[in-house]
């Protein structure tokens, strides 16, 4: 199969279409960072402080992350199931580093302060208490609309910064529960997302009509999902649905599978499950230039 073949796998656009062209372009660069790493300024100084988000359900406590001098792009960071923590801050320093200004919110403000849970290091996912309780606290995130009008809020609160360029569009990426967050926030406020990551995002495709898929035509950014190797296996339909429902929709979108990949694999303090260890190092860094990829295209 040639190039050409593969990039037509993922989109139906004609090649003389400019949504085509630019797909394209992302995905022929998107391949070279991967090959090459990455090509990255000197790191600016950071600025990492806490700060509250008003939302019409009370008070989101979260990290802002910026550059020291000067405006930049936004970038809205969805945590995983464990929410804000040390983890977290280190991506959004990282992404301040390279000159975007960011917010990581704790998701689950309605019911407790970050961080959610202590030391995750030992966490076992199959114990029931830890799982019964991280399904008390994604309850409230998950009932209908809750997460939509988080999303405006934190997209406004970016906004209202004198850190975040207005000029630019604003970025956003989630990990596990946050990839589906990420789809729901390009669709709600599509005229202001610019790009969406979602990295091991959970529930991107189900059977039902929320299904998040289901919002591909809502949706202006440039999307990237990053499927890990075990999902794909529990899910092999996902990543097709999720090429369908954007390629339908004329959105640029690139899906990738990480071969040998396991849930988790971008987030470094993940705990071992059966003696394995999730987060894999040449992955998650191979994510991560992806990403800047990603942003440095859209968001320009």
């Amino acid at each position: 199969m040639t190039n050409d073949e593969k990039d037509r796998e993922q989109t139906d656009a004609p090649l003389d279409d400019p949504s085509r062209r630019d797909f394209v372009a992302f995905s022929a660069a998107a391949g070279l960072v991967a090959a090459t790493g990455p090509v990255s300024a000197e790191p600016l100084n950071v600025v990492d402080k806490d700060v509250e988000v008003r939302t019409p359900d009370g008070i989101c406590d979260a990290a802002f992350m910026y550059p020291a001098t000067g405006s930049y792009p936004g970038v809205l960071i969805w945590p995983d199931a464990f929410g804000l923590r040390p983890a977290f801050r280190d991506f959004g320093r990282r992404l301040a580093a390279e000159g975007y200004s960011v917010l990581v919110p704790n998701p689950f403000y309605r019911s407790v302060k970050a961080p959610a849970f202590g030391i995750i290091s030992s966490f076992d996912f199959m114990d029931e208490t830890v799982r019964s309780s991280m399904k008390r606290l994604m309850d409230p995130l998950n009932a209908s609309g809750a997460a939509e009008t988080d999303a405006r809020a934190y997209i406004a609160f970016l906004g209202a910064q004198q850190q975040v360029d207005p000029a630019k569009k604003i970025g956003t990426q989630g990990y596990c529960m946050g990839g589906r967050l990420v789809v729901k926030t390009a669709a709600e406020v599509p005229d202001r997302v610019g790009a969406g990551a979602s990295f091991h995002g959970g529930g991107l495709v189900t059977d039902k009509p929320d299904s998040p898929h289901l919002l591909a035509p809502r949706i202006k950014a440039r999307m990237y999902f990053a499927i890990a190797s075990s999902d794909d296996m529990r899910q092999a339909d996902a990543k097709d649905k999720l090429r369908d429902a954007f390629s339908a929709a004329k959105v640029p979108a690139e899906v990738e599978v990480y071969a040998g990949a396991q849930h988790g694999w971008c987030v470094p303090d993940m705990p071992p499950q059966n003696g394995h260890p999730l987060y894999s190092k040449p992955d998650a860094e191979r994510a991560w230039n992806k990403l800047l990829v990603l942003y440095r295209a859209a968001l320009a």
